[in-house]
């Protein structure tokens, strides 16, 4: 299924592989545009010539605040018509609680949490004063159960406040038009879960508490992370919903 993007353009961080590419790739075969950020250079601009005409690539790490400013303000500047913006960018932190450093919890909170919080923060004034926005961020049933699949402390602690900081942005932007919802993926067959992937005990015990049997592959929550970007969710907002295969069923 296609939706509809036609006249849209969707900025996408973390945009040029796994989830993210696939989100890049329903926009503009639903007639939008998109402006993609990610880390490598070669792969980005490699994967935004495949999209074709109308699309741009700017290379960013998003725990940099003041990067993450500065280079918001450049693409409203130079891309015009911006009215969604898709945080998809994360890093994974599977080490123990007792493991975890001080280093290992600044880089995981810094990039999954905090480079949430200043996308959002740097679009909010431009969205406010254009009419809305739609805001759409990629967390992860660990942010609700704890970890428990790969990610643990960190991670889990980095998508549980995601998860909160979707709902306070929804409150705050929906009377300026601006909807902010989440999705919470479990297992999906990305890079990010290679070591997973790679292990046959892991694996199969991660496999055993999905209920469907199965990791997702990337375009599955990719769906859903589109229909929520899309006018078809036109009144949802302040959703953290889960595409999990049946793990959280938190009703």
């Amino acid at each position: 299924m296609a939706f509809d993007f036609t006249g849209k353009t969707a900025i996408v961080t973390g945009g040029t592989r796994g989830i993210g590419a696939e989100i890049c790739k329903g926009i503009v075969e639903g007639g939008g545009h998109v402006v993609v950020i990610g880390l490598n250079e070669q792969r980005g601009r490699e994967f935004v010539a495949s999209l074709g005409e109308g699309n741009r690539y700017y290379r960013l790490d998003v725990g940099d605040s003041a990067a993450v400013r500065s280079t918001v303000a450049r693409i409203l500047d130079e891309v015009p018509g911006v009215n969604i913006l898709i945080n998809d960018a994360g890093v994974i932190s599977a080490k123990p609680f007792e493991q975890v450093d001080d280093a290992e919890w600044k880089r995981t909170i810094d990039v999954n949490l905090t480079g949430t919080f200043t996308m959002c923060s740097a679009i909010f004034p431009y969205f406010k004063e254009h009419g809305g926005g739609r805001i759409v961020n990629v967390s992860s049933v660990a942010g609700k159960i704890g970890g428990g699949l790969l990610g643990t402390a960190a991670y889990a602690s980095s998508k549980a406040g995601v998860n909160g900081l979707t709902k306070a942005i929804a409150k705050e932007g929906g009377k300026y038009g601006i909807s902010c919802n989440a999705v919470c993926p479990s297992f999906t067959l990305t890079s990010m879960t290679t070591a997973l992937s790679e292990d046959p005990v892991k694996h199969d015990k991660v496999i055993s508490i999905i209920p469907l049997g199965r990791a997702a592959e990337p375009f599955e929550p990719a769906q859903m992370v589109l229909f929520f970007a899309s006018d078809l969710a036109s009144f949802v907002n302040g959703e953290v919903g889960d595409c999990d295969g049946g793990i959280v069923m938190d009703g």
